[in-house]
């Protein structure tokens, strides 16, 4: 009876240590930099939509700037970069990143990678999914933050009529809507929230972080 129960003990204790909350990353390099203004250049594009890079820059200035983070206008920037004749985001990410921030001015620059932007059809379902690199580094080219965060959606039919073959109609339906025209915008601001507000590895608030009374 007594090694029954251990054996309970032992397998409690390796399921507990399973479920644990992730270890959070080190944040110290990004508080000693403590970087007031940010310069977001366009994302280097794995993915095979070619409006990508365009639709993630437009979501990234907000929750930076909720933070408390001086964003710089991220087409005016674009234009800029362009201007000095640097177009597509990979050649951007090879340029030292002491050279980028001396341009704007600025404490820090953010690099975003797409990994994945797309949206898979199996069966009657369609899953989008978006996965997105995150790397900060500082004015002096020092690295001060990374991340990784993807998400999934899989549009379900909620509404029940009581008759299964209009309901499987009904989901196949949603299913093809989703395929032909997927909505990755939701999904990439959620990305964005987890990385820089909400997730374990959140950044250290800005100066300019707004305090509730």
């Amino acid at each position: 009876m007594k090694s029954t129960n251990w054996l309970l003990f032992f397998l409690v204790a390796i399921l507990t240590g399973c479920a644990s909350a992730p270890a959070k990353k080190d944040l110290s390099a990004f508080i000693a930099a403590a970087p007031k203004s940010i310069l977001v250049v366009p994302a280097v594009n794995k993915s095979l939509d070619v409006d990508a890079p365009n639709y993630l820059l437009s979501t990234l200035s907000l929750p930076l700037a909720e933070k408390g983070f001086y964003v710089f206008p991220v087409n005016t920037a674009k234009f800029v970069l362009e201007q000095e004749g640097f177009y597509e985001g990979e050649q951007i990410h090879q340029q030292p990143p002491e050279t980028l921030a001396q341009l704007f001015g600025a404490d820090a620059v953010l690099y975003v990678t797409i990994k994945r932007w797309d949206a898979k059809y199996a069966l009657i379902t369609t899953t989008v999914t978006v996965e997105f690199d995150y790397r900060m580094v500082a004015k002096d080219g020092i690295e001060i933050w990374k991340a990784t965060q993807a998400m999934q959606y899989t549009p379900q039919n909620n509404n029940s009529s009581g008759n299964p073959l209009i309901d499987l109609v009904a989901t196949a339906i949603s299913a093809a809507i989703t395929r032909a025209a997927p909505n990755y915008l939701p999904l990439t601001q959620q990305a964005n929230q987890m990385v820089f507000v909400l997730g374990p590895n959140a950044i250290p608030n800005g100066p300019y972080r707004k305090v509730e009374q």
